[in-house]
């Protein structure tokens, strides 16, 4: 039987048709999922005091009468609302700001309790207002003071206190009483709250000790959910079968040649990957690896020999990248060591179409290089053996599903130069198999960076303009595209008013180009093709080059406002640099003056390992910060941590116990409509 809590948010009583677009704006599309929109933070207002008893600097709940309710008009734009407050032993004054709605308000209440900080006002002590709520009943129960109360997100123009009032309608008139979805063992193993008080606790927590115990459930829940899903998709790809398991031994000799007359020798850690991938390779199950290094360390060339194996076993292959440059990118490596081979390698992007065809209309090519429209419906593969996609974390459901419609179920080979910590790692690609490259070749000249202190900026300007005069190029990274009021108060630059700024006020007799994701993708290739080529010295550009942007000639990185990026993604900029022959640097600027932010970009300018930065970053700022600002298609956790290192192993263990004992689902119907859920979700992320 369907519960309450799945009815569609419409029906949500007292609740205006604006506010449920703005609810399913946000996805919260039923009961259930708007119970899942967490609060992140939490006010104490649970001391509730008297008037006479009040102490300056506390924060309390006050409860009383409305003697007296007023509007005062200072001047335009800003009024006064004066509510004076009694209760048996005393009153004071309160005061809103340009609400002038409360005073007919409060003014018909019968009873009001305020909460929010004590503060002394011309010697008399009064509480500066953060929350109230009017009071029908004597004992009515508080849900916006005189408790902890939850603070949401505020997106989409919807205020916490709406949030709180709709949901704790759901727990008032509606009720989420379910069936416990898990086994009672791994509950009491676990040291679990029970589900239904898990939800109640962590939006109306009773107390600290409660919360934190909520909050430990249903993440729990989350990654159970994560892990059991993919564990799930591997055993059933393990069941998958290729058309044809390549072959290894036959084709040895020649892959062995190909690899000796590379124009540099592999290091340990791509040899290992070689060996992980023709292992893959040679099994009747298709290959489900996933292979990150850093910046630089060679996973085109592994790649590429991956392309070669699947020629000399007659099958085509099909390289994918995010964007159209990248693509061009991989497609003049791959034809550099291939073509001389007899390899057919072909570019096909939105803007190139494919050049040959069989009289059959199919693509005949060796290795098709491209964007994602090679999944176009209307191309047709000849005989496509292998996959690779390049920075696209999630290469899922959907997309497999379009190849299986074209009779192709080939092995698969993810890349990707974010770097990600082996733990993390294994709990959001548990369904695949993880090779990492963890040298870089040998020769690389290491990126010098540095946290330049503000009183320098002049001399950095005078320094990369002599250097540039020698021919170096310039990425200027800014945080922000344009500003807005608030941002101009904190100083933080711009892309379009800092290209302006330099290009009229420091460097007016050097050519510099603009750069931003709001521009169309052909006029972003087109920029960043003639920066390729030098038509600019310099690039002022946001995060947009973050991925695969591959500018030999360019030496110096400077970022602009780098306590808004998460050390990972810091750590992508800057290898966009550093990959020619040239001593590179990378330049980091910040006007925060905190001392926890100045300690995490010190810790970023003296390390050059990119996943010992993401450790960092997600033991002391959270997942999120790995992915920039959730472009990499993974940040989308509603409540668990993926720093919390022994929950990720607790749910491990208990994933494997339940895929052990329990291999039919089919006796937890809850479990299994929410691995639909997070299918589903995961689907229409792809």
């Amino acid at each position: 039987m369907k519960h309450l809590v799945q009815s569609p948010i419409d029906s949500l009583a007292n609740t205006s048709s604006i506010t449920v677009k703005r609810l399913k704006s946000l996805g919260i599309k039923t009961y259930w999922d708007l119970l899942n929109y967490f609060p992140f933070r939490y006010e104490d207002y649970s001391i509730i005091s008297q008037i006479n008893q009040l102490q300056e600097g506390e924060v309390v709940t006050i409860r009383g009468k409305v003697a007296k309710a007023k509007n005062s008009y200072i001047r335009a734009g800003l009024t006064l609302q004066k509510v004076t407050l009694a209760d048996e032993t005393g009153s004071l004054e309160l005061i809103w700001y340009n609400q002038p709605y409360l005073v007919q308000l409060l003014s018909k209440s019968n009873q009001l309790t305020v909460a929010g900080v004590v503060k002394k006002n011309l010697n008399k002590l009064t509480v500066e207002p953060k929350e109230y709520q009017l009071l029908q009943l004597p004992n009515q129960e508080t849900i916006h003071t005189g408790r902890v109360v939850p603070i949401y997100p505020e997106k989409r123009g919807l205020s916490s206190r709406t949030l709180r009032e709709k949901i704790y309608y759901i727990f008032r008139f509606v009720g989420i009483s379910q069936l416990e979805y898990l086994p009672g063992e791994i509950i009491s193993f676990n040291s679990l709250m029970d589900e239904n008080e898990a939800y109640l606790n962590i939006h109306f927590p009773k107390s600290k000790q409660l919360e934190d115990m909520a909050r430990e459930r249903l993440s729990f829940d989350e990654l159970f959910t994560i892990q059991l899903s993919a564990q799930l998709i591997k055993k059933e790809w393990v069941k998958e079968k290729v058309g044809n398991q390549f072959e290894i031994k036959k084709h040895l000799q020649q892959l062995t040649e190909f690899i000796n007359n590379l124009p540099f020798r592999l290091t340990n850690s791509q040899q290992k990957v070689v060996k992980d991938i023709l292992q893959d390779l040679s099994q009747k199950q298709p290959m489900n690896r996933f292979l990150q290094g850093e910046v630089g360390s060679g996973k085109t060339v592994l790649a590429a020999i991956a392309c070669y194996l699947a020629y000399l076993n007659g099958y085509q292959s099909l390289f994918m990248a995010p964007t159209e440059i990248l693509a061009q990118q991989h497609f003049v490596t791959v034809s550099k060591l291939l073509s001389p081979l007899n390899v057919e390698v072909e570019l096909i992007t939105g803007g190139k179409k494919p050049s040959s065809t069989t009289n059959s209309k199919q693509l005949a090519t060796n290795a098709v290089i491209g964007t994602h429209a090679l999944l176009n419906q209307k191309l047709d593969f000849k005989k496509v053996g292998l996959v690779i996609v390049d920075e696209q974390h999630r290469f899922g459901v959907k997309q497999r599903a379009v190849l299986k419609t074209k009779g192709i179920n080939p092995h698969l080979l993810s890349m990707t130069a974010t770097p990600i910590p082996r733990t993390m790692a294994l709990a959001l690609y548990g369904e695949l198999d993880i090779s990492t490259i963890d040298q870089l070749p040998p020769g690389r000249i290491p990126i010098k960076s540095y946290l330049v202190p503000r009183k320098k900026r002049g001399a950095m300007y005078k320094w990369l303009e002599e250097r540039v005069q020698q021919e170096d190029q310039a990425f200027i990274i800014c945080p922000l595209i344009e500003q807005s009021e608030a941002e101009t108060m904190q100083s933080v630059r711009a892309a379009v008013k800092e290209y302006d700024y330099l290009a009229q006020e420091i460097f007016p007799r050097l050519k510099l180009g603009l750069l931003h994701g709001r521009m169309k993708s052909k006029a972003k290739d087109q920029i960043m093709n003639d920066f390729k080529n030098k038509k600019y010295e310099i690039l002022v550009s946001t995060s947009v080059v973050e991925v695969g942007i591959d500018i030999p000639n360019a030496t110096i990185m400077v970022i602009e406002g780098a306590e808004r990026y998460g050390l990972a993604q810091l750590h992508q900029l800057r290898g966009r640099v550093g990959r020619g022959n040239k001593q590179s640097y990378c330049l980091v600027f910040t006007e925060a003056e905190n001392s926890r932010i100045l300690k995490r970009l010190s810790y970023f300018v003296k390390n050059l390992n990119g996943v010992q930065l993401a450790e960092y970053d997600l033991q002391t700022r959270g997942p999120g910060e790995i992915y920039g600002t959730m472009q990499h298609g993974f940040s989308d956790l509603k409540i668990a941590s993926l720093a919390d290192y022994p929950l990720l192993s607790k749910t491990k263990r208990s994933v494997e116990y339940f895929m052990e004992k329990y291999p039919d689902l089919n006796k937890f119907p809850t479990l299994q409509q929410r691995l639909t859920e997070y299918e589903i979700n995961q689907i229409a992320r792809d």
